[in-house]
């Protein structure tokens, strides 16, 4: 049974910094296209930021950009999310996905992953 297992979420000050962890177990995804998403209250889900199989190649949401890192170690079946410079609006549930079709594509619509995890909620306050 294939699980993705996301930690690191939390309560943080504005401008502060989190990093969010996904483990993945049941199948490797080292050559698999993986990502971050974030859902807000009332909001449709939206991309944070996705990544290559190899990891090699990287995008981001426009609201994230340079602030966000997203990396991975297929050596570990694990996917990360580092967070710097946070702001209230980037109060969420964070997941992580990964697809089962998708490898040296950055993969920027939710259709295109087939497994996520249940999110972990990072709150920032003001």
């Amino acid at each position: 049974q294939v699980q993705l297992a996301e930690s690191g979420g939390g309560l943080v000050q504005a401008g502060g910094s989190l990093r969010l962890s996904c483990a993945a177990s049941g199948r490797t995804f080292s050559r698999n296209a993986m990502g971050w998403f974030r859902q807000a209250p009332g909001k449709e889900r939206e991309v944070v930021g996705i990544i290559t199989g190899s990891g090699g190649s990287t995008g981001y949401g426009d609201s994230v950009k340079g602030r966000f890192t997203i990396s991975r170690d297929n050596a570990k079946n694990t996917l990360y999310l580092q967070m710097n410079s946070l702001k209230p609006e980037d109060t969420a549930i964070y997941y992580c996905a990964a697809s089962a079709r998708l490898t040296y594509t950055l993969a920027y619509r939710l259709g295109d992953y087939d497994y996520w995890g249940q999110g972990t909620q990072v709150t920032v306050s003001s």
